[in-house]
């Protein structure tokens, strides 16, 4: 019986042990490049005029007020908001088409107002968006 233990300890579950098969390429695709998104400009004639552009964290599709304007709230360190926010109040008639979603890239320019929360914001005179 201890022959027999020593034998199947000395095969183990397995017999040799094997190297691991060798690593192959990959020929996976690279990640799809996103379009670039040129910052909007401020109009020469808007005075107190901010640009703020960075990722969408945020979107307030139907806005409480009923006067179909479209908020985005941004990380962004332009921090027009808080320390890396920036909200962004667009207008009706600004509204991008399809309205852009969480991850999208915008840049606005517009003059700097206070919200109806009390938060600094951008009114959008431009807009840009990166899908």
């Amino acid at each position: 019986m201890a022959s027999a233990l020593a034998t199947a300890l000395a095969c183990g579950c397995g017999g040799e042990a094997k190297e691991p098969p060798a690593a192959t390429a990959s020929r996976t695709k690279p990640p799809p490049r996103t379009p670039p998104l040129r910052p909007a400009r401020c109009p020469a004639a808007v005075a107190g005029c901010r640009v703020a552009t960075g990722r969408i964290i945020y979107v307030e599709r139907v806005d409480p007020d009923g006067d179909g304007d479209a908020h985005f709230v941004l990380a962004s360190r332009a921090s027009i908001t808080a320390p890396g926010i920036s909200a962004i109040d667009v207008r009706r008639g600004l509204r991008p088409k399809p309205l852009p979603t969480l991850g999208d890239r915008v840049s606005a320019a517009g003059p700097v107002e206070v919200g109806s929360y009390g938060q600094r914001q951008i009114h959008a005179v431009r807009v840009r968006v990166a899908r």
